[in-house]
């Protein structure tokens, strides 16, 4: 019987289209549910006459693979995994290779890859992303874990993976252990960023501006054809002209009560402990957690009623002034991201290729957008870039949008209307880009009531100073800290 050229256990609807993608690419996919009858209907229905084979226990599993056995696991993130990993384990041989393609947490990637390399075996933690649809036609795929995985699962990973338009494919080898799914992490968190900004230019345009569905529907169709080409603004343009079978817009008949899985949260906890100024994305989390209170919002809107102004100005300029904003903010939505990713990259000793993952990201996966054409050229010119903004092209286009951004973000704090991510965006811009700040009087403040000592701008970095503020403080100091 001819041996399969890989496995996967979990035949959800990613798993599903995964193995279709593999078979279609020429590979013979074996596959095991843990709920045997999944199998049964698979092989029976969707991949009846496919060179996919159905096997009905793991035992079976391992033994219908080519070695080294490859074996991707598609089970919800957290305990699952380890269970499976256990399970598997006593079926595999030295140099075997297990593959993780859930959203599991990179820590937990970390502390699997060392369990199963003491097995004599590698681990691959991946990043898939493109939801269903890209599962099924080519997502962006990001692996880490052990390195001498890669050789072995490099033909399937780039021949089922998006492609740009020159053909390179949108996967490449992220690093070691952790890496391949932080660089997903932090894919999503950006993700989170830039449907939270889609989201509130909507709301100013239908609140502030009062503008229909079907207006927006137009004004997004002609975004896409500019640098915020991108799938987001095109699915919200179908989104906005989408009507259901009385003829009625869709959308304006969703509850505004936004779920999450929990990898944007992951993003901002993670750049908490990195100590980086995620901030944009922070309030794309916060955001969704603030339209869950639902009903609290309903009584505090009777509390604090207020009516927002009729829009009085040049519609149309206003219009292209909220597109030039929702550029600029987005353009500090990935500074940040890429950013916490420099700063993790040194914290876990992985040698991440930034520009190679602007290139994963340009196909196949939620964030898709020419955008990210112009952040390779930038890490190309310069791996060592310390934030986007440096670069030479976004400097002189953030230069350019400033004006609209500030006109848009002060007219929606006029008007009552929260916009959480541009102006959290325009802070950060405006304080990244400030040469003095008042922390001068908040190390003063720390000295005062902690004697935490300060350094002084007329003396050389690195050494520290502690006033005695009340003249009965003493001038014992409680040592450094920095966050």
């Amino acid at each position: 019987m001819k041996k399969a050229n890989i496995g996967l256990v979990g035949l959800a609807v990613m798993g599903e289209n995964l193995v279709m993608n593999m078979e279609s690419r020429g590979f013979t996919v074996a596959v095991y549910n843990r709920t045997t009858e999944k199998v049964k209907n698979f092989v029976e229905g969707r991949a009846a006459g496919k060179n996919i084979i159905g096997t009905y226990s793991l035992e079976e599993l391992a033994a219908s693979l080519e070695k080294p056995r490859k074996i991707m696991m598609m089970v919800k993130a957290g305990q699952a995994v380890d269970d499976l990993i256990d399970t598997l384990i006593p079926y595999l041989e030295e140099g075997d290779i297990l593959i993780d393609g859930g959203n599991s947490h990179f820590p937990d990637t970390i502390r699997r890859t060392a369990y199963v390399e003491s097995k004599g075996l590698l681990y691959v933690g991946s990043g898939v992303s493109g939801g269903e649809e890209g599962a099924l036609t080519g997502p962006s795929l990001m692996p880490g874990g052990s390195p001498a995985a890669w050789e072995h699962i490099k033909p399937i990973f780039q021949a089922i993976c998006a492609k740009v338009e020159d053909g390179a494919p949108c996967c490449e080898w992220v690093g070691e252990n952790g890496a391949g799914h932080f660089v997903k992490m932090v894919h999503n968190g950006i993700e989170y960023g830039d449907m939270q900004l889609i989201c509130e230019a909507y709301q100013l345009m239908k609140d502030g501006m009062g503008m229909t569905a079907e207006e927006m529907h137009e004004v997004f169709a002609e975004w896409n054809k500019t640098e915020l080409d991108s799938y987001l603004i095109e699915i919200t343009r179908d989104i906005l002209g989408y009507k259901d079978e009385n003829g009625e817009t869709t959308v304006n008949y969703i509850l505004d009560t936004a779920g999450q899985k929990g990898t944007g949260k992951w993003t901002a906890v993670s750049a908490l402990d990195e100590g980086v100024p995620l901030t944009m994305i922070g309030e794309a989390v916060f955001s969704r957690c603030l339209s869950a209170q639902k009903a609290e919002r309903v009584n505090a809107a009777k509390v604090f009623p207020r009516e927002i102004p009729a829009f009085e100005g040049d519609r149309k300029a206003f219009i292209e002034a909220i597109r030039k904003a929702l550029y600029a903010s987005k353009i500090i939505s990935y500074a940040q991201g890429y950013t916490l990713m420099r700063t993790a990259a040194k914290t876990y000793g992985w040698n991440l290729n930034y520009g190679g993952i602007a290139l994963m990201w340009r196909g196949g996966c939620i964030i898709r957008s020419v955008f990210l054409g112009k952040i390779k050229e930038a890490y190309e010119k310069n791996p060592e870039l310390d934030n986007l903004l440096l670069d030479d092209y976004f400097a002189e286009t953030i230069k350019g949008l400033i004006p609209a951004w500030r006109e848009v973000v002060a007219y929606a704090v006029k008007a009552g209307i929260p916009m959480p991510a541009f102006s959290s965006a325009l802070n950060y811009f405006d304080g990244y880009t400030t040469e003095c700040l008042p922390a001068n009087l908040l190390q003063a403040q720390r000295d005062y009531f902690g004697a935490h000592t300060y350094e002084r701008i007329d003396q050389p970095r690195g050494q520290f100073y502690h006033t005695n503020w009340t003249g009965h403080g003493g001038n014992t100091s409680a040592g450094t800290y920095n966050a």
